[in-house]
């Protein structure tokens, strides 16, 4: 069973690719939205977040995680791989290929606070983009509308102009989305920025790898069709199975959805 964790429906950006290359393993998604947004937690206190939730996937047969949660990552993933012997797999700041690939020089970045703040963003930052114009935004308000349901919605096209025009008047030409819950919000960017700026998803990437991770455990990467569970800690269980079902519309009947407390 691979497992994976994030503040809310965001991860699900990564289920997404997740089950496309692996339909038939089985899955279980935890949504923390009881306790979301993470952006603006403590590390400390995302770390207790993820040390609960790693047990409870642990505990239900997860043998590999995936922190599909950018904040979360930057805040734990160390502390994870340290204390749990099983393999996790986290979100990469996506910030390498943009960088590499800007024909304008400068490159736009949109994330959380707790992102911005993580060692693997800087270290990433001063590798690969060195030599770039680089725009930080934090997307403050846009995991919220995910969660909500509101991803093209005046209100959300409202808020995502205010962040990135700034970046448009910078001549970026590369976007990089540094939260999981901005997939969700591609379109209504795409509209915004045109055809001209690169919009960079990490979520592909991070799927190849679970997939390499997999078959370094020397195992088939394809198992029995399994039962798939959604389980989540808020009240937000209607987005949830909404965007589940868009995802994987010939297989949604067969899923299973629980609301939890821990």
């Amino acid at each position: 069973m691979i497992g994976l964790f994030d503040s809310g429906v965001g991860g699900l950006s990564v289920w997404r690719e997740l089950y496309k290359v692996l339909p038939q393993e089985k899955y279980l998604y935890f949504s923390d939205a009881g306790h979301c947004p993470y952006g603006p937690k403590s590390k400390e206190e995302i770390i207790l977040r993820a040390k609960t939730i790693t047990e409870y996937l642990i505990g239900n047969g997860a043998e590999i995680i995936v922190v599909a949660c950018n904040t979360a990552t930057a805040a734990s993933i160390e502390y994870l791989r340290g204390n749990y012997n099983i393999p996790f797999v986290g979100m990469e700041p996506a910030v390498k290929p943009a960088a590499i690939n800007t024909r304008t020089g400068a490159i736009g970045v949109l994330a959380t606070k707790g992102t911005f703040k993580g060692e693997l963003y800087l270290r990433t930052l001063h590798k690969f983009a060195s030599n770039a114009k680089v725009l930080e935004q934090v997307g403050e308000g846009l995991v919220e509308l995910v969660e909500n349901g509101e991803v093209e919605t005046p209100k959300a096209k409202e808020l995502i102009g205010r962040y990135v025009r700034p970046m448009l008047e910078a001549n970026v030409d590369h976007i990089v989305l540094g939260c999981t819950h901005y997939p969700f919000l591609e379109k209504t960017i795409r509209e915004i920025v045109g055809d001209g700026v690169e919009i960079v998803n990490p979520a592909p990437a991070i799927a190849r790898r679970a997939l390499q991770v997999l078959q370094e455990r020397k195992r088939s990467s394809v198992q029995e069709f399994g039962q798939n569970t959604f389980v989540t800690t808020g009240d937000n269980m209607e987005v949830l199975e909404a965007m589940v079902g868009e995802i994987a519309p010939d297989d949604y009947k067969g899923f299973v959805f629980r609301k939890i407390e821990i």
